[in-house]
């Protein structure tokens, strides 16, 4: 793994659209950052389970969320670690095109391979969660009770370290075919965003709306 790149390998490199993959640090973080909701896949009994779950990243390192009881979170725990596969993607448009065949996807996915272990260091443990909440909310850890000792022993956290990660993206308009071009049928792209909206307070609450979700309601997030 060089400095500005990941470690490019055959489970990392696309069999179609090599053109759309790259490994560079810089625009895996860009998707990473962006959002906090992945898929974390692993194989349990001999067969594969995928699990949506929050995450963070710190440095080149991805810790991911789960409870004491979660079967990936107990094989993590293991020496060995548990082999694993977590995705992220963005949608960014919907392209649209004269032919049902030819519509397609604007969007920007990270895929990252390798072994996850939990994290039972108490430091490090507090810096992951404190990432998890600012992940998907910035700001929002230093203006919240920190976990007390009973919701830590049921809190579990695993760290994947990143090495295997490629990005595959599409930020193209609609490919018609030349034939299908005089068809009376709408072409185009539909972006897509997430925007967050207004915070309800909680009717037990008193106290105005923090600054960080002030800021958080300015912005729009990719899908």
């Amino acid at each position: 793994m060089s400095e500005t790149a990941y470690h490019r390998s055959a489970r990392t490199t696309p069999t179609r659209y090599r053109d759309r993959a790259s490994w560079e640090k810089e625009a895996v973080h860009a998707v990473l950052d962006a959002t906090w909701l992945c898929h974390l896949g692993f194989v349990a009994d001999g067969a594969p389970v995928v699990l949506p779950t929050i995450y963070a990243r710190v440095g080149d390192r991805l810790y991911l969320h789960g409870s004491t009881g979660s079967r990936p979170l107990r094989a993590a725990g293991a020496d060995a670690g548990l082999p694993v596969c977590v995705t992220v993607t963005l949608v960014d448009g919907l392209v649209l095109t004269r032919s049902a065949f030819n519509h397609s996807v604007n969007y920007r996915s990270v895929v990252a391979h390798g072994t996850a272990f939990q994290v039972t260091d108490e430091a490090e443990l507090a810096v992951a969660l404190d990432a998890l909440v600012d992940q998907a909310v910035p700001g929002r850890s230093a203006e919240v009770r920190p976990a007390n000792a009973r919701e830590l022993a049921a809190t579990a956290v695993v760290r994947l370290d990143l090495d295997e990660v490629s990005l595959k993206s599409r930020a193209d308009g609609a490919d018609d075919d030349e034939a299908d071009l005089a068809l009376p049928f709408w072409s185009g792209v539909v972006p897509v965003r997430t925007v967050y909206g207004t915070p309800e307070p909680d009717p037990s609450t008193d106290v105005p709306v923090p600054d960080h979700l002030t800021r958080l309601g300015r912005t729009e997030q990719p899908c």
